[in-house]
């Protein structure tokens, strides 16, 4: 048995992938510490792993991230992923680092996985080589962030090319975006480590990722742009599958509906805005429903958490004959019976619409969404509106064109039988990390004769 420490922000899209990891490893036979926010004590200890608090200057409820981060909300764009970034991860690189440090330097975890968002690892990632510390891998929970020569920067939305003009493009837009646009974010990512003696990044600040011994991208090759410089470290397993035990909440009694449509053969529209950019359900959620209310479909919809009230409160005549709404439901059952999913762009949600073969519909501003909607249209298995707000009209539209479509239904079935070929996601990350530390001869705890860096020696110190 080994003990595994797994850190994550207390983002829940970018925890619930970890917690699956642990579940995971626990039923491997594994000892699980998760170190998050304190709002998720109750889902971590339910995974069967030991919750461990993160300091409550780097601890935020990301149902108040705007509490967190003043204007947020205002910005999109490049200027939104720019805020998330420097507000979520690199404000609160110092707090993690000292936090991982104090669990790490008592010797007792023998590797580190890690919600690759998670920038209280970078320290290590960039200072100490990979013998001389634990095992520390990444679970990529986001789009692969990582600069391509065979890309554009991630935030643009902007299509591939390899071709040499697309490369050139790539080039002077990377230089741009690294140096100009997000110059602001490296600078104050160096001062971030240099507060903890570490060095300074050598990358931009998403090429840190690349840094781990292993990144486990949880999705597949097929809805990735190509890269001909990827990372060695950088491996595919695809999502990990919805969880079918443990469902506890009473099924809507609306369901059966749902049933009958499908037995008949009416398409089931879902639309969702998740469990984090729900606040305003105006964005997408209420729009689809009122874009769809003269549709032959039936529309269900999931407000990941807020009262159903505050839908049916912009329908006074009541909610349109063919809509039904819970807060949350059982996607394991919802998605194989759905033709069409329309989300704002949550990673994790277009994942497992796509593992089902189900096309997607993403209306995204925020986060990554935009990068979420363009890699979902460059597959061909959906549209992307390329907002967050869309009209009813926009809505509809889509919806009919992507339902009208064979090619969306073609591509979005084509990468759902990529993703069941590969290996449960989770029997892969649990043998090669314990391949990891079988195969390891010098960890940072239990060595004090190596020649530490300056970073090591101010951790010990501490």
């Amino acid at each position: 048995m080994s003990r595994i420490l797994m850190p994550a922000t207390p983002l829940w899209g970018h925890l619930a992938p970890v917690l699956t990891a642990a579940r995971a490893f626990v039923d491997a036979g594994h000892d699980v510490s998760v170190l998050t926010g304190r709002k998720y004590r109750a889902q971590v200890e339910k995974s069967g792993a030991e919750f461990l608090a993160l300091p409550a200057e780097v601890d935020y409820d990301d149902d108040e991230l705007e509490a967190f981060m003043p204007g947020r909300d205002a910005v999109t764009g490049v200027a939104a992923i720019k805020l998330n970034i420097i507000g979520l991860f690199v404000r609160t690189l110092p707090g993690q680092y000292r936090a991982l440090q104090e669990l790490i330097s008592d010797g007792g975890f023998d590797a580190v996985v890690a919600d690759a968002t998670f920038c209280g690892t970078f320290p290590w990632l960039l200072d100490v080589p990979a013998a001389q510390r634990l095992p520390i891998v990444g679970l990529g929970v986001l789009p692969l962030p990582f600069a391509s020569r065979d890309t554009a920067p991630f935030g643009t939305a902007l299509a591939p090319s390899s071709s040499v003009l697309g490369r050139l493009r790539n080039r002077v837009l990377n230089a741009v975006v690294d140096g100009i646009v997000l110059r602001e974010v490296k600078q104050l990512t160096d001062a971030a480590l240099a507060e903890v003696g570490a060095g300074a990044t050598r990358t931009g600040f998403a090429g840190n990722g690349e840094l781990y011994d292993r990144y486990f991208h949880l999705a597949c090759e097929g809805i990735e742009y190509p890269r001909s410089d990827l990372a060695a470290s950088v491996r595919f397993v695809g999502p990990f599958p919805p969880a079918r035990n443990g469902w506890n909440r009473p099924v809507p009694e609306w369901w059966t509906d749902l049933e009958l449509a499908q037995l008949v053969g009416r398409p089931v529209v879902h639309v969702t805005q998740g469990t984090m950019d729900n606040a305003d359900l105006t964005r997408v959620l209420v729009p689809t429903i009122r874009a769809l209310a003269e549709e032959d479909v039936l529309v269900v919809a999931a407000t990941g958490g807020r009262p159903v009230e505050e839908v049916e409160r912009h329908f006074p005549d009541g909610l349109p004959a063919n809509a039904r709404v819970g807060e949350f439901l059982d996607y394991a059952d919802l998605l194989p019976r759905c033709s069409l999913v329309v989300t704002n762009g949550g990673w994790g949600t277009v994942q497992l619409a796509l593992s089902e073969g189900v096309p997607v519909v993403v209306a995204g501003s925020t986060e990554e969404k935009p990068e979420v909607g363009a890699r979902v249209q460059w597959a061909g298995a959906g549209r992307s509106l390329r907002t967050g707000t869309p009209t009813p009209g926009q809505v509809r539209k889509a919806v009919r064109e992507v339902l009208a479509t064979d090619s969306h239904r073609v591509a979005a079935a084509g990468l759902a039988q990529e993703m069941a070929a590969l290996p449960d996601p989770r029997e892969v990350i649990v043998a090669e990390v314990e391949e990891m530390i079988a195969a390891r001869t010098i960890s940072l705890p239990q060595s004090r004769t190596i020649d530490l860096t300056a970073l090591e020696r101010q951790s010990v110190q501490h």
